[in-house]
C-alpha cells in the first residue's frame, strides 16, 4: 500500500485584484450586465447558434422551430448569468452563496465518511457548477478535493483555481487525479468529479445513447469506484430562480457494490440525461460534444 503524505494545510490563492472589484458589484447590476451579454450572443453576435439548434432539434425532436428559438434564447440567459456569478465567486460572502445554493442530502456524505473511508461525488455541468463547488466546500464537514482539467492559458488557470479553491477545496489535476487518491486512500473525504465531459480519442470509454445520440462517456469515475470500493453520489442541481440554485445529494453505487462493466458508468448517464430534460437550458448546448464517432466493430 502506498503510503499517504503528510496533511499540508490548504491556503487559498487570493483572487485579482480587478476581478474581486468587479465581484464587489451587486448582484442586480451583475445579472442586468448578463442579460446584455445574452441579448448579444442571439441577436447581434450569435454563438454558435449552428451548434445549439442542431443539438437542440436532436435531443427534443419534438419541438418546433419557434420552440428551439425560445430554448436557445434561455440558454444564452442561463449560461450568461452563470458567467456573471462566477465572477461573483471572488468577492461574494459565505452566508450569501449558502443563501443562494441550497445544498440537500448532506447526511449521505456524513453516514459514508463516518465508516473512515472517502466518497465520490459525481456531477455534470448543469446549471453553475462553479457555484456547486464552493457550496460543497462551505456545507461539508469533511475535507473536499476537486478535480479539474487546467486551462491551457496560465493566467486563466491561476484565476480559476484561485475561485475554486476560495473556500477551501483542494484541487487536483485531473490527469492525476487516480495516483492521488490511491496515496491518499485511507484519509476520509469527499471526491468531486464533474464527469460528462467527452473523452479524447485515446482514453477508454463507455457508449451508450444519450439524448438521442451515441454518445461517449469517460470511464475514469467508474475505474476509481471499482480499483478503490468507495462509495458514489450524484450531485444533482436545478436553477430554482435566477441566481438560486438547489442541490440534492442522491446515491449512485454503495461501497464495494460489484457491477459488470459499464454499468456505474450507465447509472451516471443516465442521471444526466434526466436531469437535462427536467431543465434543459441549465445544460451546456454549445458545446460540441458529438465529435467522436462509435466504432463498428468493438
Amino acid at each position: 500500500m502506498i503510503a499517504p503524505p503528510p496533511e499540508v494545510p490548504i491556503v487559498p490563492a487570493r483572487p485579482s485584484g480587478w476581478l474581486r472589484l468587479l465581484a464587489a458589484l451587486p448582484m442586480p447590476v451583475l445579472h442586468g450586465f448578463a442579460g446584455f451579454l445574452a441579448w448579444l450572443a442571439y441577436r447581434v453576435f450569435p454563438y454558435r447558434p449552428k451548434v445549439v439548434l442542431e443539438n437542440l432539434a436532436i435531443a427534443f425532436p419534438d419541438l418546433d422551430e419557434p420552440a428551439q428559438h425560445a430554448l436557445m434564447r434561455a440558454f444564452y440567459a442561463g449560461h450568461a448569468d452563470v458567467l456573471v456569478e462566477i465572477i461573483k465567486s471572488a468577492a461574494i460572502r459565505p452566508e450569501e452563496l449558502l443563501r443562494r445554493v441550497e445544498v440537500h442530502g448532506l447526511e449521505q456524505v456524513r453516514e459514508r465518511v463516518a465508516t473512515g473511508r472517502p466518497v465520490l461525488l459525481l456531477a455534470a455541468h448543469q446549471g453553475n457548477w462553479e457555484w456547486l463547488l464552493l457550496a460543497l466546500s462551505l456545507s461539508l464537514d469533511v475535507p473536499l478535493d476537486a478535480a479539474y482539467k487546467p486551462l491551457v492559458d496560465p493566467w486563466a488557470d491561476r484565476a480559476m483555481k484561485a475561485l475554486r479553491g476560495r473556500f477551501g477545496a483542494r484541487l487536483v489535476p485531473a490527469p492525476e487525479l487516480l495516483i492521488d487518491i490511491l496515496r491518499r486512500r485511507n484519509l476520509p473525504r469527499a471526491i468531486a468529479l464533474v464527469a460528462d465531459q467527452e473523452p479524447v480519442a485515446s482514453e477508454s470509454k463507455h457508449w451508450t445513447r444519450f439524448l438521442n445520440r451515441d454518445s461517449a462517456f469517460y470511464l475514469g469515475a467508474e475505474e476509481i469506484a471499482r480499483k478503490t470500493g468507495y462509495p458514489a453520489l450524484f450531485v444533482a442541481m436545478r436553477r430554482t430562480a435566477r441566481g438560486h440554485y438547489r442541490v440534492e445529494l442522491e446515491p449512485l453505487v454503495e461501497a464495494r457494490e460489484v457491477l459488470p462493466p459499464g454499468a456505474f458508468t450507465e447509472r451516471y448517464a443516465r442521471r444526466v440525461e434526466a436531469q437535462i430534460r427536467e431543465s434543459p437550458p441549465d445544460w451546456p448546448w454549445s458545446h460540441k460534444r458529438w465529435r467522436l464517432r462509435k466504432p463498428l466493430y468493438g
